[in-house]
């Protein structure tokens, strides 16, 4: 069973936007989350990843005050063993971060779906965890 939603970079670059198929995907994955009382949660690397500048951050910034339910998960010393034993589990290296953020949040939620427009990255980082469906967008 998916016990959370997670939104990678072009999964919540898409929301954020409020446009195009993706967009659409996106919603209707959140709507069913919150129907089935599932969190919907993005971590924090990834607003790393979309905060490129003064309209960008502004675009991130409108999205996350208007999609009040999308909790955002901060990286502490336990979340960093977490992200470490994605990366050593898939063979990784630290160019595979962001996206083993995103498989971490759903590791330590004891599994769920990652919404995604790279699957195969993700595809390979959560190999080890049956428990992790990778959703394209």
């Amino acid at each position: 069973m998916s016990r959370v939603l997670v939104l990678d970079a072009e999964a919540l670059s898409s929301l954020a936007r409020e446009r195009g198929p993706r967009f659409r995907e996106v919603r209707a994955a959140m709507e069913a989350a919150r129907r089935l009382k599932r969190d919907v949660v993005t971590p924090a690397v990834i607003l790393a990843e979309l905060y490129r500048g003064r309209g960008h951050n502004q675009v991130v910034d409108a999205c996350l005050s208007r999609e009040t339910f999308i909790d955002v998960r901060d990286t502490d010393r336990e979340f960093a063993r977490y992200v470490g034993g994605v990366l050593s589990a898939a063979d990784a290296d630290s160019g595979d971060i962001a996206d083993a953020h995103a498989v971490a949040t759903a590791v330590e939620a004891g599994g769920g779906v990652i919404l995604t427009g790279d699957p195969s990255d993700l595809e390979r980082l959560a190999a080890a965890y049956p428990n992790i469906h990778i959703a394209p967008i």
